[in-house]
């Protein structure tokens, strides 16, 4: 993925911070983009000018918000021509807690997350559907789409989510893609976390292909229904796995 991959994807990571506390929620927000894959490791962030500006904070709070991720692992800041703040691959998967433990954490959080997202993502992809795309548009979710079938664990993940942003920018509200954005977040460590199983792989890629499918043929009811039983497929996963 290019180095800009997050502006591409279009979800509103680096929209301005209101109210609050200004450090705590820059953080929350660079944290966001890090952990949902919109800025990959290996990734620079935008420059410190330029992310300050989006973000409507000085740049002694960025830093400072740059510094705190930084010691907890998440950054690493290089020197020279080709420097900057970059995002460093993640620990060893022993190191983090497994489904089981992650699910129970979550306890009524979980249901409330799976039933959130059962509402919102299926009315994003017939939004999309419903929209004239543009070729740029277009382009983008057959990339995502492609991206989305890697088979490689450490990578899947992050390609299963820009998909699902993907198809909640190209239905054209912000306010939709943020939700959605905030949903996947709750979920994204649990769905990391649990096993790779060859045939739910095959389900739900050609469950992807049918909904960016859907959404290109400008067929809002096929995008929706299609969203809904991929929606449907993976909390079923999650239930049989964790129950």
């Amino acid at each position: 993925m290019p180095a800009d991959s997050h502006e591409a994807a279009g979800v509103p990571m680096w929209r301005p911070v209101r109210g609050g506390n200004a450090f705590e929620i820059t953080v929350a927000r660079l944290a966001q983009a890090i952990k949902l894959g919109l800025v990959a490791p290996g990734e620079r962030l935008p420059p410190e000018r330029e992310l300050a500006e989006k973000l409507r904070v000085s740049r002694v709070t960025l830093r400072q918000a740059i510094g705190a991720l930084r010691e907890a692992g998440y950054l690493e800041s290089r020197r020279g021509r080709s420097g900057g703040t970059f995002v460093v691959h993640p620990g060893p998967a022993a190191d983090r807690p497994d489904a089981a433990t992650l699910a129970r954490e979550m306890g009524e959080t979980l249901p409330d997350a799976l039933d959130f997202r059962r509402v919102l993502e299926p009315g994003a992809a017939a939004l999309a559907a419903s929209r004239t795309l543009s070729a740029a548009e277009r382009s983008r979710l057959v990339s995502y789409l492609t991206a989305s079938r890697e088979r490689d664990p450490a990578v899947r993940r992050t390609g299963d989510s820009r998909l699902h942003l993907a198809i909640a920018v190209a239905g054209g509200s912000p306010s939709l893609a943020q939700a959605i954005a905030d949903v996947q977040l709750r979920l994204d460590q649990l769905l990391a976390a649990i096993p790779v199983l060859r045939r739910n792989l095959d389900h739900s890629d050609d469950q992807h292909t049918r909904i960016v499918s859907a959404i290109l043929s400008g067929d809002p009811v096929a995008a929706r229904t299609a969203m809904e039983e991929h929606c449907d497929a993976t909390a079923e996963l999650l239930r049989g796995l964790l129950g």
